[in-house]
């Protein structure tokens, strides 16, 4: 009988019941994962993280909820029970007991929950495989070394609580809009919502803006579009730290105006700089000072150039000449440039291998019999530029997501490089090639710079 008020308190309440079931499940499901948190091990299936640091500590905490509720309700149908227990001390003594015993259990259990659905939310995996609507971005940082093992909270949460909890909030807006299926096509860039965290708290975390980066040599590999897939070779000296300098360097500030959200047109160019005691305002032709006053300003940093640093998508020809440079693509295929470009665009990555194949068959057929095995690579090479690049059922295809370093791709530098850009005075933004690169070879069949520096031409 002694045992008697806790066991009704307890089982008076369906409310108390259920919260009673839900904890036990929680806490039995948790010891099931108990040796992967132990081991320190990250759970790689999205989905089955979702339901480990997510799912579980959502039902026991519902459960913990639901016990005092019940009992609480439960108490009014037990009053006269309790008068006729003899001691009534010793009764709620032990039940005290029962629940510090219960509660200090509990406390462990959900503090190892909560630590590591914390944790898990901020992997690469959460964010980018457990919503669906950020596959694109999740290809493409999967495809970007080194940046791809750098998580995607490095990034896109600002260091501290505030930055935390502010990226919560966004997130919890953002999965709102996806239960509701009203979330934009394609997925805006944090560029593009004013949701980026500023470069000081993120790239210059580990790129200091005052180290010094020494020049760098490019090797560009293009193909034409013959028969012979000629190639040629572009060399360039890139003069990394110049351009830093003349950005980011001490004392420089610059600050633009932009009349578009992805920042691709840029009417007004602040520039100052205490070193040299200049301050000037370029304002793009055809704009007035009238028609850019009520355009947002932004201040320059890392990611106006690098805004796609983790996150870089292919255009065609870029993508089949990687390819055809790192022998993916068999350049002794006749008119595979040409053909290549075009089954992109057309757009189909199932088709793409049948259509190439049947390409070499209708009018190479000798190409197709001997050389089948490199068609075949030709074709799954190009379904997979294909599908790392284009998500119909998000809307995203080539270009939409401009990348701003260089002026190949996108406007990128020549957004304000374009000399028509000018202050009162006439002086322009120059577009001089020397300020940023030494061109040591364009466009040449083989270039002596790669033979003096014995660097192969794939390099």
């Amino acid at each position: 009988m002694k045992d008697r008020p806790v066991l009704v308190l307890l089982t008076s309440h369906w409310l108390s019941m259920l919260g009673a079931a839900l904890v036990t499940l929680a806490g039995f499901s948790w010891l099931f994962v108990l040796p992967l948190n132990i081991r320190g091990s990250s759970v790689q299936n999205p989905y089955i993280g979702l339901l480990v640091f997510i799912a579980i500590p959502i039902v026991f905490f519902a459960g913990l909820v639901l016990i005092p509720i019940g009992i609480a309700l439960a108490k009014r149908k037990v009053t006269g029970n309790l008068d006729e227990i003899e001691d009534r001390r010793v009764a709620w003594r032990r039940a005290g007991i029962f629940f510090g015993v219960m509660t200090v259990a509990n406390v462990v259990i959900a503090s190892q929950l909560s630590y590591r659905a914390v944790v898990h939310m901020d992997t690469v995996q959460f964010c980018g495989q457990t919503c669906h609507v950020m596959k694109p971005e999740f290809t493409a940082h999967a495809a970007m070394p080194p940046h791809q093992a750098v998580a995607c909270a490095e990034c896109h949460v600002a260091p501290g609580a505030t930055g935390w909890l502010k990226a919560k909030m966004n997130g919890t807006n953002q999965l709102i809009a996806v239960v509701f299926n009203n979330y934009p096509r394609p997925i805006e860039s944090a560029m593009e919502n004013n949701k980026l965290v500023s470069s000081a708290e993120t790239c210059e975390q580990c790129h200091a803006r005052d180290k010094p980066i020494a020049p760098r040599l490019r090797v560009i590999a293009s193909y034409k579009d013959d028969e012979t897939n000629t190639r040629t070779t572009t060399v360039l000296m890139m003069r990394i730290a110049t351009i830093h300098a003349a950005h980011l360097g001490p004392g420089i500030r610059i600050r633009y105006s932009s009349a578009d959200k992805k920042r691709q047109t840029i009417p007004t160019v602040e520039y100052e700089s205490a070193k040299a005691g200049a301050s000037r305002t370029y304002l793009a032709s055809g704009s007035t000072s009238d028609s850019v006053r009520s355009l947002p300003v932004f201040e320059m940093q890392c990611v106006d150039c690098h805004n796609r640093a983790s996150h870089a998508f292919e255009l065609p020809d870029r993508a089949v000449n990687q390819a055809m440079a790192s022998g993916q693509i068999a350049s002794s295929l006749p008119f595979v440039k040409k053909e290549s470009i075009a089954l992109l665009k057309a757009g189909d990555a199932e088709q793409i291998p049948v259509a190439l194949s049947a390409f070499y068959s209708m009018n190479y057929a000798d190409v197709a019999r001997k050389q089948g095995a490199e068609v075949h690579a030709a074709g799954a090479a190009l379904a997979a530029v294909y599908e790392r690049n284009v998500f119909s059922d998000l809307k995203v295809t080539w270009g939409t997501y401009p990348n701003n370093l260089g002026h190949t791709d996108a406007p990128g530098c020549f957004r304000c490089h374009d000399e028509a850009h000018l202050t009162a005075d006439k002086k322009s933004i120059s577009q001089d090639c020397g300020l940023c690169h030494q061109l040591v070879a364009m466009d040449e069949a083989s270039p002596e710079i790669l033979k003096t520096l014995e660097l192969a031409p794939n390099h």
